[in-house]
């Protein structure tokens, strides 16, 4: 599956730092250490009420995971999924009267413009699951005695892995709780036990399938993740990337599937995930309605003023949209772009080194937006200052003036 233009990025003098991050299942920060080429899966949508800004915030996040790993140096093998079959997919478009394909198409498209738009860096490998149904089936039958049939479908049997639970954490009582909630099934009578989840789907009658050695079906919506990553990146690659919301039950299963498959762990050397983003008090989410979508925003509002407006908010941390956010982005990026207007400004050098620094810490924005508006608020005699800014704020940041 096509990918979208990728944004020209300035090369920066010197070298960026490494990269720290806080890893969910270390439960601290701690540096990345990639081996030469940094390697980097994040979860990516199910196409439909595409794209919200809660999927913005995600996919922004590790967009300068990226954009602080070239500055320093590394080459970057960035792969990003789109789940474009699934149930809630085919409930939407049963709801709607428009065929499935036709709504994932629809909604990659305006996916894929929203992200151009915010000069999101693209993925090397952006994959289709319906591209891979066939790698997904080979992964399970890798699985061996882990899995089991429940009715013809097949599921994971959670006592086969013997590092569930290390990537989240959580107690029994919360994992049972949020697999409810994320689209498990604890409750299903014949189950060994209530945290086992389904690999492949059973055909049913009006459903997409395709073959395999468990019969035609589809797959579950783990174990697509770990084919995708496995097959593009191998094990042990360096970031598992998504919202805060996937780690559990997504990738602590996802993990766990991998770790069977291969023998080895950790399946993703750090799992890094992004804030929550409310709307009026609750998570903005596709079943709540409460969304805000980037197409609707760009249409009277300039995208690099959106993606300050996120910016101005730590990528780990849960917050709530007002339309105050766009306000006050909308006025920063007016102040920046008269700052680099002028003829020259404070040192540019001392800038980008502390704009590195902030961004090498757990991606801390919000500290590098501060540094970038106390450059701009003086004057300076630095001639060539407002260039060098201009391009700190598009390389590290992607923020074009």
């Amino acid at each position: 599956m096509r990918s979208w233009p990728a944004p020209n990025i300035p090369r920066l003098p010197g070298s960026g730092r490494p990269l720290h991050l806080y890893d969910t299942a270390a439960r601290q920060v701690s540096p990345t250490t990639p081996d030469g080429e940094a390697r980097m899966y994040v979860c990516g949508i199910t196409p439909y009420d595409a794209t919200h800004l809660g999927h913005a915030n995600t996919y922004l996040a590790f967009d300068l995971v990226n954009r602080v790993w070239r500055d320093a140096g590394h080459e970057v093998h960035y792969t990003q999924n789109t789940t474009d079959v699934d149930d809630p997919l085919l409930e939407r478009a049963e709801q709607t009267g428009v065929d499935w394909r036709e709504l994932a198409a629809d909604q990659i498209e305006l996916y894929r413009s929203d992200m151009a738009a915010l000069r999101i860096i693209p993925p090397r490998e952006y994959v289709g699951v319906t591209e891979v149904v066939g790698q997904v089936a080979e992964l399970i039958e890798r699985l061996g005695d882990a899995v089991y049939r429940v009715d013809g479908d097949v599921y994971f049997a959670r006592s086969a892995a013997p590092k569930f639970g290390a990537v989240s954490g959580y107690s029994e009582e919360l994992m049972l709780e949020l697999f409810a909630e994320r689209g498990g099934d604890p409750g299903r009578p014949g189950k060994r036990d209530p945290l086992d989840w389904l690999l492949w789907r059973a055909e049913r009658p009006g459903e997409p399938s395709w073959p395999s050695a468990f019969g035609p079906g589809r797959p579950g919506w783990h174990i697509e993740c770990t084919a995708i990553a496995l097959n593009n990146l191998g094990s042990g690659f360096d970031v598992a990337g998504g919202g805060s919301d996937l780690v559990f039950p997504h990738h602590e299963m996802g993990a766990s599937e991998g770790h069977v498959a291969t023998g080895e762990w950790p399946f993703a050397r750090a799992y890094v995930h992004s804030g929550m983003v409310g709307l009026d008090g609750e998570k903005m989410s596709k079943s709540r309605g409460n969304l805000v979508f980037v197409s609707k925003l760009r249409q009277n509002h300039d995208p690099m003023a959106v993606r300050l407006a996120l910016l101005a908010h730590h990528y780990r941390a849960d917050w709530a949209w007002t339309p105050a956010d766009l306000t006050h982005a909308e006025a920063r990026l007016a102040r920046w772009r008269t700052a680099i207007a002028r003829p020259s400004g404070p040192g540019g050098l001392a800038l980008l080194d502390r704009v590195r620094e902030r961004m090498a810490d757990d991606l801390d924005a919000p500290g590098a937006l501060a540094a970038i508006d106390e450059w701009a608020s003086n004057e300076g005699t630095d001639p060539d200052a407002p260039n060098l800014v201009r391009d700190t704020a598009d390389t590290l940041l992607g923020i074009a003036l």
